[in-house]
């Protein structure tokens, strides 16, 4: 396959090595018909594997954690002519129960994990709730996390599995408008309801993201479905491109993260 990374960009040196391993499972995957996955990754992270199986046209690939919507997530390569599945994935669910009474965090509950040895990589999502929360985590560590009996100084009980309806439906508010272009800072600008200028200096200032990657651009050109974010802003993805009115700019509608 493809080794030449230049296509990444100005990416860091941990992106380049995500790439050549992307590369590597691919390869073996179409070589040997061999289903491969991942650890973890974060948003960012499956980005650039995005990127780098688009650079060689692989596509039989789906990305899983544990739900539908999850933020972090398994890469599975599939072999060719194999399905991808779901329930290929090397992945297990937890569900802590505990007294409602007892308020427990995502940072402790990636504390005590992180305490037993655990790699923040073989760690998914953590939903937290009242009395209870949920826990996504590899295979490969599956049998400690089930051996948890206290998260900090809170006593816990651990099932394997989770109740569906704990999880959070992600709601959005449609932000509807016009722009000159899709460059990035026009359609921050109309996300953000501030000037393009100011929109530019948060671009520049290395404080917004396009696709989980800091833009320093402003003339980059935003796709529709691309998520974008601004350091105090929140989250936001571009929903439509409409038609162009009459004076001759675009008409979108913007989704933000609520």
């Amino acid at each position: 396959m493809h080794r030449d990374l230049g296509f990444l960009g100005n990416v860091t040196q941990e992106d380049k090595l995500l790439a050549a391993k992307i590369l590597d499972n691919a390869e073996i995957s179409e070589n040997k018909y061999s289903d491969r996955f991942t650890f973890f990754l974060d948003e960012h992270q499956q980005t650039v594997c995005r990127m780098v199986l688009a650079s060689v046209c692989f596509e039989n690939y789906i990305f899983y954690g544990g739900y539908e919507n999850a933020q972090r997530c398994i890469l599975g390569l599939f072999a060719p002519y194999s399905t991808p599945v779901s329930d290929a994935f090397p992945l297990k669910a937890f569900t802590f129960s505990y007294r409602k009474a007892d308020v427990l965090t995502h940072r402790d509950f990636l504390g005590c994990l992180m305490s037993l040895g655990i790699e923040r990589s073989t760690v998914g999502d953590i939903i937290v709730s009242d009395g209870c929360t949920i826990v996504f985590v590899c295979d490969t560590v599956a049998s400690l996390v089930s051996g948890i009996e206290k998260v900090g100084k809170v006593g816990v009980k651990v099932t394997e599995g989770f109740d569906k309806q704990i999880i959070p439906e992600q709601k959005y508010q449609d932000i509807n408008g016009t722009v000159a272009s899709l460059r990035f800072d026009c359609v921050l600008s109309l996300a953000l309801r501030i000037s393009r200028e100011k929109a530019a200096d948060l671009i520049r200032s290395g404080l917004a993201e396009l696709n989980y990657s800091v833009s320093v651009s402003t003339d980059t050109a935003v796709s529709n479905g691309d998520v974008f974010s601004a350091r105090g802003y929140g989250k936001f993805r571009l929903d439509a491109v409409g038609n162009v009115t009459k004076k001759d700019r675009l008409f979108i509608t913007v989704k933000k993260y609520v």
